[in-house]
């Protein structure tokens, strides 16, 4: 990989995910300052809209959007807009660190999808690490604890679920779809669906809370644009172990807005939960790496 292109493929994900982390902190300020919880939801995805509907016109144009997949990307919408939801919910009902901690079992879950999904072959390592992610979901979630909302817990492993899920789906559209296009008609359609839930949620807020609204959507959609650029310049093996730098911006911010910090059996669960992240997409890596060299090598005999 051109090291002219690895290099903005990982500033673009660093941006990213320090975008959604700040996008996070904005969604429980817009709760506290009086949007429900259908506007906070339409304000994401119709400024993620109107932000890559700007850049594709004034990039490739309206017809690189034409889908002959439109039932894939119906389906993308709806298992999306559950994901996104759930992790909004959790994001309101856990604190940042938490939330983000929980969020960070996804890898985990797309694992055991892909396995029992797709039939990806997964070996007793790979299986080995989703056994240390989810004994780090249990240090952090403390079911017989009290120091979080149980309910809240389960909605971030629930949501993590299902953004799994979507990743599955990603991984289908994408033999086919550019992402622009998938980026696109997710927005777009989310749009559409929330829209008769915002009406009838709709009310007058102070400048303040509509400001924060608007940033919700901005901050998304930027952050969207951000992590689709850094898979067109970067290795998925590269570039996803950005991710995980969210969970340093969400103790920051958790600590700059409300002066609250990660519990101590955040502290000893997360490395648990990323690591075993970070170990599933190193495996990733290596396999599809075994795979090209597999073909190669076939090609050649």
């Amino acid at each position: 990989m051109n090291e002219d292109r690895l290099l903005p493929a990982i500033a673009l994900r660093l941006t990213a995910a320090a975008l959604f982390s700040l996008m996070n902190l904005f969604i429980k300020l817009a709760e506290q300052g009086g949007a429900a919880f259908a506007e906070i939801l339409f304000a994401r995805q119709f400024g993620a809209a109107v932000l890559v509907a700007g850049v594709v016109a004034a990039g490739p144009g309206f017809a690189s959007l034409r889908t002959e997949r439109m039932p894939a990307h119906l389906l993308r919408c709806v298992v999306g807009l559950v994901a996104m939801a759930l992790t909004f919910s959790a994001i309101l009902m856990l604190p940042l660190a938490e939330s983000t901690t929980i969020g960070f079992s996804m890898p985990i879950f797309a694992t055991v999808l892909g396995a029992l999904v797709l039939r990806e072959p997964t070996g007793w390592r790979r299986w080995a690490a989703v056994g240390i992610g989810f004994a780090g979901v249990l240090i952090v979630a403390q079911p017989s604890g009290d120091h979080m909302p149980l309910a809240g817990a389960a909605l971030g492993l629930t949501a993590a679920f299902c953004t799994a899920l979507v990743t599955i789906l990603l991984r289908q559209i994408g033999r086919t779809e550019a992402p622009k296009t998938t980026v696109f008609w997710f927005s777009a359609l989310s749009s559409a669906v929330l829209l008769p839930f915002y009406l009838a949620n709709a009310d007058l807020h102070p400048p303040l809370t509509w400001a924060i609204l608007a940033g919700i959507g901005a901050l998304g959609g930027v952050a969207q644009l951000a992590m689709t650029g850094s898979l067109a310049r970067g290795p998925v093996s590269v570039v996803v172990p950005m991710d995980y730098t969210s969970l340093l911006w969400a103790m920051l911010l958790g600590w700059a807005a409300y002066g609250t910090l990660p519990v101590a059996a955040t502290l000893v669960g997360a490395p648990l939960i990323v690591g075993s992240g970070l170990f599933i997409v190193w495996r990733e890596h290596r396999r599809r790496r075994e795979e090209v060299r597999q073909a190669s090598a076939d090609g050649i005999v």
